[in-house]
């Protein structure tokens, strides 16, 4: 698994796909930095009147809710029917929908009039989204158990592949499940983390067919880079900068010798 993930990142830095990033406006900057930082081309086209036209265009489609508005929305409904009918793949980071029931009644929405391909969130927003009770703060979640059990639950029912992020990082879609180990608890002190990962995870998503390979790729690419960055600076500020560097460098061989993964049985 770790060598056809390493395929998807190769292929990404010959194809540069371009990535239409739909996100909150906290995390633009990092999205837009970390995606060229890792070899693909960013482009934040949010207007309901281009977005249509853009994902066309594009490569694939990342959908981040974290600061949806009426605008937004319409925005993102436009996109995720493009995507479909242009056959792009779509992530969807489903940003405080365990806090606020009508992000949950959204996503489900998108589900149903788009195709998508990948569904990625901490812990509480991938067990709201299967209706079951999450302990959050604002859009943190404050689970730190039932992470599979989630993540498997809902690929099946919504026939995606389902990324759940915690202390360790979980991958499914419905028969297949690989754990993550990597990662560093830096991530949650900076802003737009999670989301600069969705982005990520969109450009490898249309290098690779298979979507727990896609999605296995961006997480061993972003947990890496933080992993040594880490050992260069433990203060946010500092950390912010240099983990950009460090996405930058990251290579074939440097994912060889850091990557630590599981794969379990469902």
């Amino acid at each position: 698994m770790i060598e056809k993930a390493i395929e998807v990142l190769e292929r990404l830095k010959k194809e540069v796909p371009l990535v239409h990033a739909i996100t909150n406006y906290v995390a633009i900057n990092n999205n837009a930095n970390a995606l060229l930082s890792i070899g693909a081309s960013s482009a934040m086209v949010m207007s309901p009147e281009e977005t249509y036209d853009f994902t066309a265009i594009s490569d694939t489609l990342y959908v981040n809710i974290g600061t949806i508005n009426n605008e937004t929305k319409e925005a993102i409904i436009k996109s995720v029917i493009s995507a479909k009918d242009h056959k792009k793949p779509v992530v969807i980071d489903p940003v405080g929908c365990a806090a606020i029931k009508s992000r949950v009644d959204f996503v489900n929405m998108l589900l149903k009039i788009g195709e998508i391909s990948i569904i990625k969130g901490n812990v509480a927003e991938i067990k709201s989204l299967v209706g079951e009770s999450a302990n959050v703060k604002g859009v943190d979640s404050l689970d730190d158990s039932g992470n599979i059990d989630s993540c498997v639950k809902l690929a099946r029912l919504t026939n995606t592949t389902v990324v759940a992020t915690g202390k360790e990082d979980y991958i499914s879609d419905g028969r297949r499940v690989v754990k993550v180990n990597n990662g560093t608890n830096l991530f949650t002190k900076i802003t737009g983390a999670g989301c600069t990962l969705g982005a990520i995870m969109a450009a490898t998503s249309a290098c690779g067919d298979d979507k727990v390979i896609s999605s296995l790729a961006a997480l061993l690419v972003m947990n890496i880079a933080g992993e040594l960055t880490e050992k260069e600076s433990n203060l946010p500020g500092t950390f912010s900068t240099k983990f950009i560097d460090n996405l930058y460098i990251l290579n074939s061989d440097m994912i060889r010798k850091y990557a630590d993964i599981e794969v379990l049985g469902v």
